[in-house]
């Protein structure tokens, strides 16, 4: 019963969720089972309001890991990620608990499940390209990957300058293909059955905006004030997060609140469109429709197949 078993999908479609459902229909047949976060901005501590973080109250006592370890200023990699995912899994595996690996960030997801390593780093060509995003911008930089690799540029928003910095990095390193790490058929790390949910493009576009209002009502711009004097504005990954990066656009006075948060739903949007396009490429998912009513009860059942409980 400690078979890996990983629920993906956008933004907002109820992973966390479906995730405590999985572990607790696991415990309720005898088993044991935990959750690993794969939502890369909820690997910050602090970070709770803009990443949608479960409060510790709301995790229905199962246990969940690489959540809050990393510090606000830590950049944030999925080759990182990798090397410390992986050993955990194996380790909840010894324990006789299920591992169920939980989030969207596409490739921290790929990282753990698909088979493919990472290629080293070099600091010297990354600190140019990193001189080059902060003098040219995020876009401009996005236009030179799509020069050099249409295919991986597809796979990136435009905005997330970090990401395609390490794609011209392992492109100028490798020669080949930042796509060529991503086989569009992916080989298995170890079995694993992979959950998907999402819902209508329509209703999921309404969710999102619902979602990134209330953060502004929960108080995400108090929560960044907080976050300034632990280093936010230096953190390379964290200062870049969308929701974050507006919230400090709104605090400098460069944006107003309006503003601040209809580019944090344009973006979260566009986001969760890039998640759909690159998860639906992965013939191992197993959709589920968050609006069926029983969503929950088809996944019970996948899951009880999966594990033969």
């Amino acid at each position: 019963m400690t078979k890996l078993i990983a629920v993906v999908g956008p933004t907002g479609a109820g992973k966390s969720d479906l995730g405590l459902d999985i572990a607790n229909q696991i415990i309720s047949a005898g088993g044991k089972a935990e959750i690993l976060n794969s939502d890369s901005m909820q690997f910050y501590r602090g970070m709770n309001i803009g990443t949608a973080k479960l409060p510790l109250a709301e995790r229905r006592g199962i246990e969940h890991h690489l959540l809050d370890w990393l510090e606000i200023t830590d950049e944030s990699t999925a080759a990182e990620y990798q090397q410390v995912a992986r050993p955990k899994i194996e380790e909840l595996q010894a324990k006789g608990v299920t591992p169920i690996l939980v989030g969207g960030s596409m490739l921290y997801v790929a990282a753990v499940l698909n088979l493919f390593e990472f290629p080293e780093r070099d600091a010297d060509l990354r600190q140019e390209l990193e001189t080059q995003l902060e003098e040219l911008g995020p876009h401009e930089m996005h236009r030179k990957l799509k020069e050099l690799d249409p295919i991986a540029a597809s796979r990136i928003i435009p905005e997330n300058g970090r990401r395609t910095v390490r794609a011209i990095e392992i492109i100028t390193l490798t020669g080949e293909p930042f796509a060529a790490a991503l086989p569009e058929v992916p080989e298995d790390w170890q079995p694993v059955f992979e959950i998907g949910i999402n819902g209508p493009r329509e209703d999921l576009v309404a969710r999102l905006e619902q979602r990134v209002h209330k953060m502004w009502r929960q108080g995400l711009l108090d929560e960044v004030r907080e976050l300034e004097p632990l280093g936010i504005r230096s953190g390379k990954t964290s200062s870049r997060a969308i929701g974050y990066a507006q919230a400090l656009a709104q605090l400098d006075g460069e944006i107003t609140q309006d503003e601040a948060i209809a580019d944090t739903v344009r973006l979260t949007q566009k986001y969760a469109r890039r998640q759909m396009s690159w998860f639906r490429r992965d013939q191992r998912i197993s959709w589920l429709d968050y609006q069926d009513p029983k969503h929950k009860q088809k996944a019970s059942t996948l899951v009880a197949n999966w594990l033969g409980i």
